[in-house]
Parts: structure tokens; sequence; C-alpha cells
């Protein structure tokens, strides 16, 4: 499945009004607990300045510092989603701990080893090239600093690989077309998680784009998977 930059771009555009909203409706709330889990694993190094990737509306950027206390720099290419996160990040008075950035993951602007850690929640799929984008991160953080990626995933198990199936294929587009008005956007959804190469496959991209002891840990039977990585 190729990821065209632009169409991508504008897909979040469009849905970014309702995108925290449908978020949480779609996954039933448990999104909130499986970013929690991935900050979790960021606490033993304390962490003062944290890349966040594909940051959307800023919702992992937000659980970052409320968490460990730390700045957090979001990038994302799309300007509505953005957008909708500097509005939250205002409301919040976290203006001086959060700032969000237009900026392309695989071309990122800042310098060598600059980040103490490195996070992306449900954004490398999305990556028109993930070999080269993985690359990026590494570039961007500092020796020892680790990457945590939390990613949707296809669980195996059955029945419930079959329920999920049917969710992703049915359920989930039709209810996100109804709140959205761009069913497009959630057909799109389940298209990138089949297509996207997860498990050992993608520790093994992470290897090759030089990060070291790479792990996985699966969640919810399967539906998200939160990798990590040591440059």
């Amino acid at each position: 499945m190729k990821k065209d930059k632009k169409i991508v771009k504008e897909m979040f555009d469009d849905i970014a009004p309702k995108y925290d909203f449908l978020n949480h409706f779609l996954s039933f709330g448990i999104d909130k607990i499986w970013r929690r889990k991935a900050v979790k694993m960021l606490k033993e190094l304390q962490p003062k300045h944290v890349l966040d990737v594909a940051t959307g509306t800023g919702d992992f950027a937000i659980q970052i510092n409320k968490d460990l206390g730390a700045k957090v720099t979001g990038v994302d290419i799309s300007v509505g989603m953005l957008e909708m996160g500097r509005q939250k990040i205002k409301s919040l008075n976290l203006d001086s701990q959060i700032s969000l950035e237009e900026g392309d993951s695989t071309n990122l602007v800042f310098k060598d080893n600059s980040f103490d850690a490195l996070t992306v929640a449900f954004g490398v799929r999305n990556f028109e090239n993930l070999p080269k984008g993985l690359r990026e991160m590494n570039r961007v953080i500092k020796p020892d600093a680790k990457a945590v990626i939390l990613e949707f995933s296809k669980p195996t198990l059955f029945p419930f690989k079959q329920f999920y199936t049917f969710y992703s294929k049915f359920i989930l587009p039709a209810l996100g077309g109804l709140f959205s008005k761009n069913k497009s956007a959630y057909t799109y959804l389940p298209e990138s998680v089949k297509a996207f190469p997860d498990g050992d496959k993608f520790l093994d991209i992470m290897r090759e784009a030089g990060f070291k002891s790479c792990k996985k840990r699966i969640l919810t039977l399967g539906i998200v998977t939160i990798y990590t990585g040591i440059k």
C-alpha cells in the first residue's frame, strides 16, 4: 500500500476537528491506557526533552509532560491536527512545556543528537518511507536515548482476530464516516494497519535503521504493540 504524503496530510487535515472524539469513541477509551503504558517505558530514563513525531493533536505529548514532567516538541505534517493540538495545549496552560511544529518525519529539521527520547503514537504506519523515517528518528536522538513507538498491529488469536477484522472493515468506517463526514479516512485506517509490517518485521526495520536492544510488547490481544529501541 503506497502512502502519498500529500494525500495523507489532506486526509488528516479533514478529520482533525473530530479526531480526538473518534479516537476515544472507536477504541472505547482504551487508547488512553495504551498511551500511558507507552509513556511508562520512558520513566526510568527521566528524559528532559522528548521529540514526539506524528504528534497529531498532541495527546501523546500532553501525556508525556503530565507523567514525566519533560518538555516536548511535537511535529506533524497536518496543519489541521496541529491547530487542534495547540488549542488543547493552550487551554491546559502548557505552552511553555509543549511546542508543536509542522514537520516531515522523513526530513526532520533538528540537529543530530538533540533529544533525550523520542515517541510516536499511531504514526509510523503512515510514513511515506518507513526506513528513512526511522533513520531520521535515530539521527536526532542522543546516544543511548530510547525510542518508544506505539502502533496498531494485527490480532492473531481466534475468535478475536475475526471480530477485530469485521469491526475494522465494516463498523469503524461506517461510524467514522458518520461523525467525521470522511468515510475514506476510516477505510484507510484498517488498510494501513493491514499493510504495516508489524511484529518482528518492524523490529528488523528498526535494527536496520540503527536501533539496538529492540523489543516489542503486545497489548489488548494484539490490537496494538509498543516497540522500543535504543540508539
